[in-house]
């Protein structure tokens, strides 16, 4: 069988999308393992599927996968990618766009510069709810690490939750930031049960950061756009940064706004580029097992 496909990007954050209104594609973990691979298949950091809405106050639903083949909550970067999919292949001539997500409904918004605005929704401090185990809420929480190359074995974090799991450090310099060091060790530390992104953000001033993160089942990538939003609040929060934010990401540059009250949604603004479509072909039985349709 074929399945048509569209590469896009974020920033240089990659995606897959497949238009699942219609059809429902065989995808099993090995499958989305292999298409991402960036010598053997197309490459990407993230499969995203759309699917017909399952609420009458959306218009899509909107699912993600990690290129290890994981199942998860949130993209912001593919949110983007996502509006302007459904969009440009005329799935839709709505220019703001509500889609059903695994963690909840977000609101994409077409803008007249062709950049995509996404209401991320409230952020989530409560530990059990991002989830992080800690004793109680707090904006500095101490972790300790096991032996690792960097040698450092404990640091201070903020966890915040966009819809996904993120620890935010702070870091003198991004460029030389232990991200490849720490990022595995801390996506997988035992204090977050569903792992966690990870963000190293460096303050340039009070609506400026850079920021690397090493994003959960994907490795360290170019943008991230939840990353980004995560970031931001954890600034804001912490009295260190006020809105609107410039996140300067190795791949570019997202605008992050929110009003600092913690039932206000995040806003993010940036960009969603189309690369080039193409159609895959899928042979032998054992291809054809199907996801589980629930998130992992």
């Amino acid at each position: 069988m074929s399945i048509q496909f569209t590469k896009m990007h974020g920033l240089g954050n990659d995606f897959m999308v497949i238009d699942a209104t219609k059809h429902a594609p065989p995808l099993n973990p090995n499958l989305i393992k292999h298409w991402a691979d960036r010598h053997v298949g197309i490459g990407f950091d993230q499969l995203l599927v759309v699917e017909p809405p399952k609420t009458a106050d959306t218009l899509f639903t909107y699912r993600i996968f990690n290129a290890d083949g994981s199942e998860v909550e949130q993209c912001g970067n593919g949110a983007r990618c996502f509006a302007r999919f459904v969009f440009d292949k005329g799935l839709t001539s709505a220019r703001v766009i509500p889609v059903g997500t695994a963690s909840g409904r977000i609101v994409l918004t077409l803008t007249e510069d062709n950049s995509v605005a996404v209401d991320m929704g409230a952020p989530i401090f409560t530990p059990a709810d991002i989830p992080f185990i800690a004793q109680a809420p707090s904006t500095a929480y101490a972790l300790a690490l096991p032996a690792n190359p960097a040698r450092i074995t404990s640091l201070t974090i903020d966890a915040v939750s966009m819809g996904n799991p993120h620890a935010i450090i702070d870091v003198e310099d991004t460029s030389t930031a232990p991200v490849l060091e720490l990022g595995p060790i801390i996506e997988q530390h035992p204090s977050f049960p569903k792992r966690t992104n990870v963000g190293f953000m460096q303050r340039i001033d009070w609506h400026t950061i850079n920021l690397r993160v090493f994003e959960r089942g994907a490795g360290e990538t170019l943008a991230c756009g939840t990353g980004a939003c995560a970031a931001a609040v954890s600034g804001i929060r912490r009295g260190l940064l006020a809105s609107p934010v410039t996140v300067h990401l190795r791949g570019g540059t997202l605008r992050i706004e929110w009003s600092g009250k913690p039932n206000e949604s995040v806003m993010m603004t940036g960009p969603a580029t189309h690369v080039f479509d193409g159609v895959l072909f899928i042979y032998g039985a054992s291809d054809s097992s199907l996801l589980n349709r629930n998130p992992a």
